[in-house]
C-alpha cells in the first residue's frame, strides 16, 4: 500500500505547494531553521546517552556492597 506513496510527482507537488503557502524567499530560512533545529536535537540525544551510560557504571558500584 505504501510501496509507492512518494514519486518524484508527489515531491514537485509538495514543493509547489510550500512555495505557494510560504513564499520562495521564506523557505531557505525555515530549511536553515529545521537543520539547527535538528542539529540541537541530536547533540542534546547524544549528551543525554552519554550522561545516562556514564552514570550507569557508578550506580551499579554503589549498589555492589
Amino acid at each position: 500500500m505504501l510501496r509507492n506513496a512518494f514519486e518524484p510527482w508527489h515531491l514537485i507537488l509538495i514543493i509547489a505547494v510550500l512555495v505557494l503557502l510560504f513564499g520562495s524567499k521564506k523557505l531557505p530560512d525555515m530549511a536553515r531553521g529545521l537543520g539547527r533545529s535538528m542539529r540541537i536535537l541530536k547533540s542534546e540525544a547524544k549528551a543525554l546517552k552519554d550522561e545516562g551510560s556514564a552514570e550507569a557504571p557508578r550506580t551499579g558500584s554503589a549498589t555492589g556492597h
